[in-house]
């Protein structure tokens, strides 16, 4: 093995903090909706997972707030061709355990990220990266099938050791990484508990100790809050709460444009939902304007197609179906379906018209949305039914294996167009989960992804928005806001992060911004 040193720095830390060495002053409580699924950054699916292991990892760059990718494990790198991208490591880099880290990690990690066969939930993003090689212990290099301009933007993905990797420990729940907390302790569905690592490159946070602390219910969240119980709370937060809390003084507050999407999933791969045309007709019982103005109270934006706003490639041209019953009641009449048994009901070949739309139960909005949406359904005729799970249970075990009608859900971390299409709507794409496929849409995010030049990235990703808003494989609700509330008596200053990451709010050293 290349790496000697002992792995017991999460275990002293524990020690220390039950001795009373950490300071209830320098620590931090932040709510948050869901558990980590996982600990292991090649493996996340979740919010909780994304922004824990960005705290436990670092990446070859880092994202600002405003998404410039920043120097961290690299210091500098280069492109000597449209295919190769080459960084230079830090000298002197290690992980929480004091073992060294080097090209080799990096390779690692990339090559396992790569691999089909470890069926990494990102692995298209990816995708594009033929081989990565180390050059010497500090250089890497890494060879695309094809020019990739959205690299950069994901190559935050947190290092991974490779020899404690490759001995079978199990990174999900026992992780190692070189960035500026470690994880002490974990219990299951309550907390995450994150220590101040003194082995990060740019020095030890501010902040001793970190807890996440779930909290799954909004509400409960920001009441948790005023109690004093959480010192941070962010997005998704319930709208009747948000106005409330930016209104107490003695609370800090960031609300702003957020980098995600509300929206509907729908199975193109179901028999009822493989006609565009049904898909059309059910998203014109989707009342944005409601959901959006009154459910939510305005903290989101009515969207239009699956291009954001504040990207450069948004063209305000491209346009989803709206709100019309009276039109949906007529296409579905188009298609065959009608009360013939005037029962209330339409159907068509003896058949009810059923479908069933899902969400998860941690989020009482979209609860809402999805019953408001069940009754505009039901007035046209459609026997809509609805579905409520848990997270885990709606994300990985529903939503994710292609079991769903019509589910509402969202996507965050939208740090570029590609990253809300080809993942999710390419043919085969690793997160498809509706099972969409067009050569037309596949054409255009592939050229999305390798076109180097910003003006013909955004004519790929608009034709391809054109197609989708037509299609609707995805019906985009809300371009989702973010906020942030934080106590103002914390210690130090918090900077806010459309993505919701954690680094922000730990009082990172200045030379790590």
């Amino acid at each position: 093995m290349r790496k000697s040193a002992t792995r017991g720095v999460a275990a002293s830390l524990v020690a220390l903090a039950a001795a009373g060495a950490v300071q209830a002053q320098d620590s931090l409580v932040i709510g948050a909706d869901v558990d980590a699924g996982t600990l292991d950054p090649r493996l996340s699916r979740d919010t909780t997972a994304y922004r824990v292991t960005d705290l436990i990892y670092a990446g070859l760059v880092h994202l600002s707030p405003t998404l410039e990718p920043q120097p961290d494990m690299a210091e500098s790198w280069e492109s000597p061709d449209p295919q190769t991208v080459i960084f230079h490591l830090r000298e002197g880099l290690t992980f929480s355990d004091g073992s060294p880290l080097t090209a080799e990690d990096v390779v690692y990690t990339f090559e396992t990220l790569t691999d089909p066969d470890f069926n990494a939930p990102q692995l298209t993003l990816f995708a594009p990266i033929e081989s990565v090689e180390a050059v010497d212990e500090l250089t890497v290099q890494f060879n695309l099938s094809a020019p990739y301009a959205p690299l950069m933007s994901y190559l935050s993905m947190g290092i991974v050791p490779s020899d404690y990797a490759e001995s079978g420990a199990d990174l999900s729940s026992e992780p190692i990484g070189s960035g500026p907390m470690v994880l002490s302790e974990w219990n299951r569905g309550s907390d995450i508990v994150l220590e101040a690592s003194d082995s990060y490159w740019a020095g030890t946070p501010e902040i001793e100790t970190v807890t996440v602390r779930i909290v799954g219910d909004n509400s409960a969240r920001a009441q948790a809050f005023e109690a004093g119980d959480l010192d941070v709370i962010q997005s998704p937060l319930s709208p009747q709460d948000i106005q409330r809390l930016e209104e107490d003084d003695r609370f800090g507050s960031e609300i702003m444009a957020g980098l995600g999407v509300t929206y509907l999933n729908f199975n193109t791969a179901d028999p009822l939902l493989a006609d565009p045309e049904m898909r059309q007709a059910f998203a014109m019982l989707v009342d944005q304007e409601t959901i959006v103005n009154d459910i939510y109270q305005g903290v989101d934006e009515v969207a239009t197609s699956i291009i954001l706003p504040s990207s450069w490639a948004y063209d305000e041209s491209i346009t989803q179906p709206t709100f019309d019953p009276a039109g949906a009641a007529e296409k579905f009449a188009e298609l065959g379906w009608s009360d013939s048994d005037g029962d209330g009901i339409l159907d068509k070949d003896g058949e009810p018209l059923t479908v069933i739309l899902s969400t998860h139960s941690e989020d009482p909005n979209r609860i809402q949305a999805v019953e408001y949406t069940q009754a505009m359904m039901q007035s046209v005729g459609v026997d809509a039914q609805i579905q409520i799970t848990d997270w885990p249970s709606f994300s990985s075990g529903y939503v994710q294996q292609g079991q769903h009608q019509i589910a509402l859900l969202g996507w965050l971390n939208l740090t570029d167009p590609d990253r809300l299409g080809y993942a999710q709507l390419t043919t085969g794409g690793s997160q498809n989960w509706g099972g969409y496929s067009n050569e037309t849409v596949d054409t255009a995010l592939e050229e999305g992804r390798t076109a180097l030049d910003q003006e013909t990235r955004a004519e790929a990703y608009q034709t391809a928005a054109e197609v989708i808003a037509e299609e609707l494989p995805y019906y985009i609700i809300s371009y989702q806001g973010y906020q942030l509330f934080w106590d103002k008596d914390l210690p130090v200053e918090v900077t806010a992060d459309p993505r919701g990451n954690f680094r922000g709010m730990i009082g990172m050293p200045e030379t790590a911004e």
